[in-house]
């Protein structure tokens, strides 16, 4: 979906495919087909924009055989689909059963991601329509934070470097300039858009910036004016946002709140939760441990990383952070220049909510998504952007 700014420029929504699993070129062709499109046509668009997950088999199979590239390129066409930024987080198994702590694997120390990550370059340098000429890569924000000393922190900055000079030379090649976008997470060493800036600084290229998760940014409870006022002054350039929304309980000593959070404690994926306190953030890897004896204070609300559906708040006692996600939206495209053209909505977690709130088969999931992409519109219109046909 495309809008026009007042100031004149385009900025782009579109849906993450993460949702729908998938690790080879055919489980990709399967999704346009089977939720993408669907998706189109329930928001009545003859154009929808997706943010493409390509798992490393994908990608191989895409940067090694321009027929393979071209065939896909066709095939959004077909599909009345276009992609404009890519989700460069997971590398591989994201569908799995089980995925917690195997996200961040490789980390940016590990010469595979560099090489992950040009290819996906290269790969949407191929994807992106005609009359586009900038992309963006998301990618996870260095690492984890445990194992993480300084001679990988160096190799790390090192990588990106690395890349940055491949992202020129791509552009001096094909005419597309394609940015990468650390994007902070809770438990990582990036875990904050402040935490960003002095590895940011230090990598000193503008290629090379932060995708602002809202979820993320709820989590650990920032306030997005004052983050998007430290980023402008330390001239990161604000790639991508990925507009979602964490749980949030703001009562979490009581045990019906509890009660409530333990049925968002899942298997699957890793839900790290925060609380402010005087002494600073506070905060568990995952939520199940949050809920164990007193492992995390509860005098104050907490926020837990769980994605949840934009539209659809959870019932009380909980609630979701979607106040967040909207301050943040008027900060980055509501001022006379947009911080950012890219815009994504990632909520991956449908399957991962409590049973009676997960979608029951295709229809549903289409049905969730298109509603969470309409009140994404809707924001945009009322902050004064125009969709676009």
């Amino acid at each position: 979906m495309r809008f026009r700014h007042p100031d004149g420029s385009t900025v782009h929504l579109a849906y993450c495919t993460n949702v729908h699993p998938a690790e080879t070129l055919d489980g990709v062709l399967a999704q346009l087909r089977d939720h993408c499109e669907p998706v189109r046509r329930r928001l009545g668009r003859d154009r929808l924009g997706i943010g493409l997950w390509l798992a490393k088999d994908a990608a191989r199979a895409l940067v090694t055989d321009p027929a393979a590239l071209r065939g896909l390129r066709c095939e959004l066409e077909r599909r009345g689909l276009e992609v404009v930024t890519l989700n460069g987080f997971p590398y591989e198994g994201f569908g799995a059963e089980e995925v917690k702590y195997r996200v961040y694997t490789p980390d940016w120390a590990d010469p595979e991601r560099l090489e992950h990550t040009a290819a996906l370059a290269r790969v949407l340098a191929g994807l992106l329509p005609e009359d586009v000429t900038e992309g963006s890569i998301s990618t996870l924000p260095l690492a984890w934070r445990t194992a993480y000393d300084d001679e990988r922190a160096e190799t790390a900055r090192t990588a990106l470097r690395t890349l940055a000079e491949r992202l020129d030379a791509l552009e001096e090649l094909t005419g597309r300039s394609i940015r990468v976008a650390l994007e902070p997470e809770s438990g990582c060493v990036v875990e904050t858009t402040r935490d960003a800036i002095a590895p940011l600084t230090a990598v000193g290229h503008d290629r090379i910036g932060i995708c602002v998760d809202t979820c993320h940014l709820a989590t650990s409870f920032e306030d997005p004016g004052t983050a998007l006022d430290d980023l402008a002054r330390a001239g990161v350039p604000v790639v991508k946002s990925q507009l979602s929304a964490a749980l949030h309980a703001e009562q979490p000593h009581l045990p019906e709140v509890r009660e409530a959070l333990a049925a968002f404690a899942e298997r699957r994926f890793l839900h790290q939760t925060r609380t402010a306190t005087a002494a600073g953030l506070r905060g568990t890897d995952d939520l199940d441990e949050a809920l164990a004896g007193d492992a995390l204070p509860d005098a104050g609300p907490w926020r837990s990383h769980f994605h949840v559906p934009l539209h659809a708040a959870p019932a009380a006692p909980l609630t979701s952070t979607l106040p967040v996600l909207t301050s943040a939206l008027t900060r980055l495209v509501g001022g006379p220049h947009p911080l950012t053209r890219h815009l994504e909505v990632e909520t991956y977690t449908w399957q991962a909510l409590p049973p009676e709130l997960r979608p029951r088969g295709r229809a549903q999931l289409a049905d969730g998504i298109a509603a969470e992409l309409t009140l994404a519109r809707d924001l945009l219109t009322d902050l004064g952007l125009k969709e676009l046909p």
